[in-house]
């Protein structure tokens, strides 16, 4: 992981334009070949990124802009697409370089997991015809429990709760506004799965469009007729 707080303008070119004009921002150069451009608002969201797999290489800059002040240029480049990322590097304020080591990842409870692993075997409690895209689709600000697409071929995000309360809607809210940033994946649909959902959180989730999926745990086991419903 390499972090780096400079001051710099960023220029997105690809699907869409955008740009960043002049301020300081950090740098986050990740182990997976990513790179997510944030500055010291907007909570989790970075305000552009690359995802991998991309390349970096480090350019001169062209005397206009080494005249404005520009020392290096990155030239972020994604590997599958024409999509490119230009960061000028005016100052380099401050800069961090370390390996965290191997990602064990998320350790969800018993129960959860469980119901994780049961789901995506019986995705016909969710929805008859679904099929599974796979389990813990790495996002920029965690892993989806399960991404999947519908009988009509929609892409499904499932966040998998043992209680669903408005914590457990809030964070699919935000995988949700990830993925839809997606064009491959967008648009997204999204289904909030619990055995027990709090009167608030459906309400929230209802609210956003997202979808509520009851299950019970015994049924998927085997130990019950009963069947999950979608409401």
């Amino acid at each position: 992981m390499r972090l780096v707080i400079a001051k710099c303008t960023v220029d997105y070119a690809g699907r869409l334009t955008a740009h960043l004009p002049l301020a300081n921002r950090l740098l986050m150069l990740k182990g997976d070949g990513s790179i997510l451009v944030h500055s010291d608002s907007g909570s989790y969201k970075p305000l552009n990124w690359m995802n991998p797999p991309c390349s970096i290489t480090v350019q001169e800059p062209e005397a206009e802009a080494a005249e404005a002040g520009v020392i290096e240029v990155w030239r972020v480049s994604q590997t599958k697409t024409a999509d490119i990322l230009y960061v000028s590097i005016h100052e380099i304020i401050h800069e961090l370089d370390h390996h965290l080591g191997e990602e064990p990842g998320l350790q969800k409870d018993g129960v959860e997991a469980h119901l994780q692993e049961l789901l995506a075997d019986q995705l016909q409690v969710f929805e008859e015809g679904a099929t599974l895209i796979r389990r813990e689709y790495f996002t920029a600000i965690g892993p989806v429990d399960i991404l999947c697409k519908d009988a009509s071929g929609q892409t499904v995000a499932i966040e998998i709760k043992r209680r669903g309360e408005i914590d457990g809607v809030e964070q699919l809210t935000r995988y949700l506004d990830l993925l839809n940033r997606d064009p491959h994946l967008a648009p997204v649909r999204g289904v909030f799965a619990a055995q027990e959902i709090k009167p608030q959180a459906r309400t929230i989730a209802e609210d956003r469009g997202i979808e509520c999926l009851v299950l019970d745990y015994d049924v998927m086991r085997g130990l019950e007729t009963n069947q999950s419903r979608l409401f």
